[in-house]
């Protein structure tokens, strides 16, 4: 840029124009979009930017946007178009008067930008944990290498319940699946190495939790799954960690759990002492 640490500032964020990448500041006042509020801030380089528009927007406004290339910020990638116009972090709204100025720095940005296409690599930092959400059936927890899944008995189904809480080493995996909470079906599924998941619903797939009912929310659950994610693409296999053995009244309860479907008739004889035996072992 010709100054650089220029700032523009508008509606919900501003823009710090650097050397080499634009630093982007989201407003956490209580009228900001609560991803903004979650992601506080948001370092783009200048290579993972295919592009830079500017829109005319709503009731006096203009939209100034990068366009992140393919491949660049997993925050996106894990997103995969799902985000409402209001909540992309790539824009900028401002006041119609500074349209002007905009186009201005639009200018600016589009003579540095030099790649396009596809990046072979995430250029954008992901979220920072460890971080955890509660969903519908589970909290889920994220330390940097390992995703834990502890289910609720409140929602949890009985083929979730019978497989027991799950723990994931991200070099077990292979990507993640996020459906906005905001669409039917809202979740976060786990995409494990050699292990299938088609027309497995999500609710009954123990690699999965689902949203719903204010569980899940985007500005939880999509950092999370950008972290993953992000963590994912930079690891390679590593043999499982043995889980710790658990509290005796945790496993008490799940237990009892597991005696109330058996009477409901969820859960066979033979599941039932098998899973019983499992649960005793953790001790």
């Amino acid at each position: 840029m010709s100054r650089m640490g220029d700032v523009l500032a508008g509606f919900h964020a501003a823009w710090e124009f650097e050397s080499d990448s634009v630093l982007i500041r989201y407003e956490r006042g209580i009228r900001a979009p609560k991803l903004f509020q979650a992601l506080r801030e948001r370092r783009v380089p200048l290579e993972a930017i295919a592009g830079v528009t500017l829109t005319r927007g709503k009731r006096g406004t203009v939209v100034l946007r990068m366009e992140p290339r393919p491949g660049a910020d997993p925050l996106m990638e894990a997103a995969a178009g799902q985000l409402k116009e209001s909540g992309d972090p790539y824009r900028l709204v401002l006041p119609a008067d500074r349209e002007v100025l905009a186009e201005y720095y639009a200018d600016e940005l589009r003579a540095l930008l030099t790649e396009s296409g596809p990046a072979d690599r995430f250029l954008v930092k992901p979220p920072e944990g460890p971080m955890s959400f509660k969903a519908y059936d589970g909290k889920a927890t994220f330390d940097g290498r390992t995703v834990n899944f502890r289910w609720f008995w409140t929602g949890a189904s009985s083929a979730k319940w019978k497989a027991g809480d799950q723990s994931f080493s991200v070099g077990e995996l292979n990507g993640v699946e996020w459906r906005s909470p905001e669409v039917f079906e809202g979740h976060l599924r786990l995409l494990q190495r050699d292990a299938g998941t088609a027309g497995v619903q999500a609710d009954q797939d123990p690699a999965a939790v689902v949203f719903g009912l204010g569980y899940g929310p985007v500005h939880e659950s999509l950092p999370f799954a950008a972290a993953v994610l992000a963590a994912v693409r930079t690891s390679s296999p590593v043999a499982a960690v043995p889980a710790p053995r658990r509290d005796p009244a945790d496993i008490a309860e799940r237990i009892r759990h597991l005696g109330e479907l058996h009477q409901a008739g969820l859960v066979t004889d033979e599941e039932f002492s098998v899973k019983k035996a499992e649960l005793l072992s953790e001790l």
